[in-house]
C-alpha cells in the first residue's frame, strides 16, 4: 500500500530529508549538552531513527530498513558532521529546522501507520505505531540526554497531537478504502500545519483539573521536538 502512494524514489527522498532534519535536532541537543563528537553522532542516529527502528522491530520488518539501507544509517553522520562545525550558523536556522521537522513529524506519523497495516496490525494499533514512528526517536533522545521528554513536558508545544491527528486521519482513510496519495498528503499537510500553528500560538495541552502542582513553566529553549 505505501509504494501505491508514493513511487520508491520519492519515498527514500522523502525518507531521507526527514531524517537528516531529525538528527539535527539530536545533535544540536548534544552540543548544549556539552557532548563530545561521538555523543552528537549517537543522538544524531538515535533521533532519527529510533522511531522507525521501533516499528518495525514490532511489525516483524527485519532486518530493520534502518541496517539495510546505508544511507539511512549514513543521513545522521552527515547531519552531526554539519552541526560539529556550524552549530552556531544551524542554531540561527532553528525556524527553518522546524519547519521541516514539522514536516518530517507529519510525513513520519503518516508513511509509519500505513507500513504498519500493511504487516498486519489493526486499525487503531496501525495508528499508535504511526505516532511512535514520528515521535519514538524524540523520546529516546530526550532519555539519553537525561531530560525529561519534551513530548512529555506541559510546557512545551504540542508535538504529539498534530501527529496523532495524521495517523487518526490514515486508519479512517483506511476504514473507507480512500486512503491514496491525495488522501495521505492532506494528512501530512494537516500534522504538519497543526504542528507549525501550535509553535506559532504556543498551543498546549491541559493539565490535570484542579491541579496542587506547584512546578512552573521553564524557559524553552530553541529545539526541534
Amino acid at each position: 500500500m505505501l509504494h501505491d502512494l508514493f513511487s520508491p524514489s520519492v519515498q527514500h527522498t522523502l525518507d531521507l530529508v526527514g531524517i537528516f532534519v531529525f538528527a539535527i535536532s539530536g545533535a544540536l541537543l548534544a552540543v548544549r549538552k556539552n557532548f563530545d563528537v561521538f555523543g552528537m553522532a549517537v543522538l544524531a542516529e538515535v533521533t532519527a531513527l529510533g522511531g522507525g527502528l521501533f516499528r518495525d522491530l514490532i511489525i516483524g520488518a527485519v532486518p530493520p530498513a534502518a541496517f539495510t539501507d546505508l544511507g539511512y544509517f549514513l543521513m545522521p553522520l552527515v547531519a552531526t558532521v554539519l552541526v560539529f562545525f556550524l552549530h552556531p550558523e544551524v542554531e540561527r536556522t532553528q525556524t527553518a529546522v522546524n519547519v521541516f521537522d514539522a514536516a518530517g513529524l507529519g510525513l513520519f506519523a503518516v508513511t509509519g501507520t500505513t507500513k504498519a497495516y500493511d504487516y498486519g496490525l489493526g486499525l487503531t494499533s496501525s495508528a499508535a505505531l504511526g505516532l511512535a514512528t514520528a515521535v519514538g526517536g524524540g523520546v529516546l533522545r530526550d532519555v539519553l540526554a537525561n531530560e525529561v521528554p519534551s513530548l512529555l513536558r506541559w510546557d512545551r508545544d504540542l508535538y504529539a497531537v498534530p501527529a496523532i491527528v495524521g495517523a487518526a486521519m490514515v486508519v479512517l482513510c483506511i476504514r473507507f478504502e480512500v486512503l491514496n496519495a491525495y488522501t495521505s498528503g492532506t494528512a501530512v499537510l494537516t500534522a504538519f500545519l497543526l504542528r507549525l500553528l501550535a509553535m506559532r500560538y504556543h498551543w498546549r495541552a491541559p493539565r490535570a483539573w484542579n491541579r496542587r502542582s506547584t512546578a512552573r513553566e521553564e524557559p524553552e529553549k530553541a529545539t526541534a521536538q
